[in-house]
């Protein structure tokens, strides 16, 4: 199609649509993903949506690293729940190794990937409400954001892609900073998410530019593979946590927050609720943390736990299990296993097919976005342009979850 010629439809040859490059609402339109559309004044008549103009080829590049050095490769798809995707894939490693965690370190673990999950719903909640017109619930609850990075970075050293953990664990124990800082995030965020729900769920405005916009049925989300808030925003409780619970999920109590229309507003509230879930994980996963010995926060596999520094210098043995397992002359099972995690945007899966060896034979990512993004188009038709901008927001897509 020649984008800079006029294109007629077929029923009014006299009705001139206009073929627009959608965006650059989103950072990444016209780059990583693109959605060229065909409007008909502002009301849009079709669309295609294009993606792969940044292929990173993050599969391949791991068939050629050992399992630690794959972590960072995760980092970078979903970056606004990093931690997320580096113990998904973690968990994958273990599964295939058949490593039983200590209860400690999963309780560790849903405390973290709880907190990155309201870190990447902040993000999407307050980009929809910017995208209406609230600049002032954007601003105000961004910064907490900030106080999750602030707690990443006393675990771990990094905020925004953290490479946090390792395989069998963390690399250290939580000091009592970062518990400090969970507390007082634990404190005072509540207050903060009543007071931002306070503004938007009952604003007439708000209600208007979301409810009944870009609506969605369970059965529409699942022939598209739909998973995460945008698919439990239809009505359907689908979670990863619950279906096929990991990291000791199945020790804490939590509802699954659904919609009924799946439109972005339902998709709006579910994120909204979820967050409110994940305060009740962290909360029950302190609680949990006090009746587990303290300093445990690895499990004892030597073979594929990286020894701390000071062993290595000082120790012959670690300094020997140091170099196997960097050099990658452990060898792992053959085998082929499938891992998934409740990421923000939904099924976080790692299919990992290993031939013996310290690299794998085959990876691939389950990324939710990449699944989810296929409807947009589809969803858009006939739909006004500037709702189609808020219906991207509202599906949260993470150009890393795109091309991986």
């Amino acid at each position: 199609m020649n984008h800079n010629q006029p294109v007629y439809t077929d029923n009014d040859p006299q009705n001139e649509l206009v073929t627009l490059n959608l965006g650059p609402t989103h950072p990444a339109t016209h780059g990583v993903f693109q959605n060229v559309i065909q409007l008909d004044g502002e009301r849009i008549v079709s669309g295609v949506s294009t993606i792969g103009y940044i292929h990173r080829a993050f599969e391949k590049i791991a068939e050629h690293r050992p399992f630690y050095q794959i972590t960072p490769l995760t980092d970078r798809l979903n970056y606004c729940s990093s931690p997320i995707n580096n113990m998904g894939w973690h968990m994958t490693v273990e599964k295939l190794l058949n490593i039983q965690m200590p209860k400690r370190v999963d309780y560790l673990r849903v405390i973290i990937m709880e907190l990155s999950r309201i870190a990447d719903h902040i993000i999407c909640n307050t980009i929809i409400a910017q995208d209406t017109g609230a600049t002032t619930t954007f601003l105000y609850l961004f910064q907490f954001r900030e106080h999750i990075y602030e707690i990443f970075e006393e675990i771990c050293g990094a905020r925004l892609t953290t490479n946090i953990g390792r395989i069998g664990g963390f690399e250290r124990d939580f000091n009592d900073i970062a518990f400090a800082k969970i507390n007082k995030f634990l404190k005072e965020f509540p207050v903060a998410l009543k007071e931002f729900e306070s503004l938007l769920n009952r604003n007439r405005i708000f209600i208007d530019r979301t409810s009944g916009v870009a609506c969605v049925t369970a059965e529409q989300g699942l022939d598209y593979g739909w998973t995460g808030p945008l698919l439990r925003s239809t009505g359907v409780d689908y979670d990863v946590r619950v279906s096929e619970p990991y990291a000791s999920y199945q020790d804490f109590d939590f509802e699954i927050p659904v919609g009924t229309t799946g439109d972005i507003y339902d998709r709006y509230r579910v994120r909204n609720e979820e967050m409110w879930q994940s305060l009740r994980l962290i909360e029950q996963g302190m609680e949990k943390l006090k009746s587990e010995p303290a300093g445990i926060f690895h499990a004892d596999v030597p073979e594929f736990y990286l020894p701390a520094k000071e062993e290595v210098y000082n120790n012959m043995e670690a300094l020997i299990y140091h170099f196997k397992i960097v050099m990658g002359e452990i060898d792992a099972p053959k085998a082929e296993v499938y891992h998934a995690v409740e990421g923000g945007n939904g099924e976080l899966g790692f299919y990992l097919i290993n031939d013996g060896g310290r690299t794998p034979y085959r990876l691939h990512f389950r990324r939710p976005s990449f699944i989810n993004y296929q409807m947009f188009a589809p969803m858009s038709k006939g739909m006004l342009l500037s709702d189609a901008i808020i219906n991207m927001s509202s599906m949260n897509i993470i150009a890393g979850e795109l091309d991986a």
